[in-house]
């Protein structure tokens, strides 16, 4: 209260005409510079937010192709899996043919060698019996036989052989 009585009718109406006065000088010289500065800031502002959202869509583009990439790298891994699962189910069928294989080929060798043996055991015993056949005879000889003795002691022995 006590500036209002400070201040006289007349200063107040001086104060307001020189702001008015001041106001206008102002708007004339000043205010279009700082429109314009304004609306520049205002753009400047706008193309900020331009770029920002440019920005935006383009880490989304960016995370749609790695995530793309991504996904092929994945099927990529899987195909690649997948081969190496093939590579080793054929490499363990080949290893098993080849072992079937080899186990046939022992066995047939196995087989060969039983043969060959037999094979040598029956002349080793045919020896024996032809070398026993010649002593029997020798001793036969020796001995007086009748025809009936003879002929009974060859069937015998052609029976033995038969067996053999």
């Amino acid at each position: 209260m006590d500036l209002i009585k400070l201040l006289s009718a007349d200063e107040i109406v001086a104060q307001v005409l020189s702001f008015l006065v001041l106001f206008l000088l102002m708007r004339i010289f000043f205010w279009k510079r700082f429109l314009g500065l304004l609306d520049a800031r205002k753009q400047r502002i706008a193309s900020e937010l331009k770029k920002i959202d440019d920005a935006k869509a383009e880490v989304a583009q960016m995370n749609i192709e790695y995530q793309a990439k991504l996904a092929a790298i994945e099927e990529l891994a899987q195909k690649r899996i997948q081969e190496a699962v093939a590579d080793g189910r054929k490499i363990t069928d080949e290893v098993r043919k080849k072992a079937h294989e080899e186990a046939q080929d022992i066995i047939n060798n196995a087989k060969d060698n039983i043969r060959y043996e037999i094979g040598k055991a029956k002349e080793e015993l045919k020896e024996n019996v032809v070398d026993l056949t010649v002593v029997a005879t020798e001793a036969l000889i020796r001995e007086k036989l009748t025809g009936e003795d003879d002929k009974r002691l060859v069937r015998e022995f052609l029976d033995r052989m038969d067996q053999l």
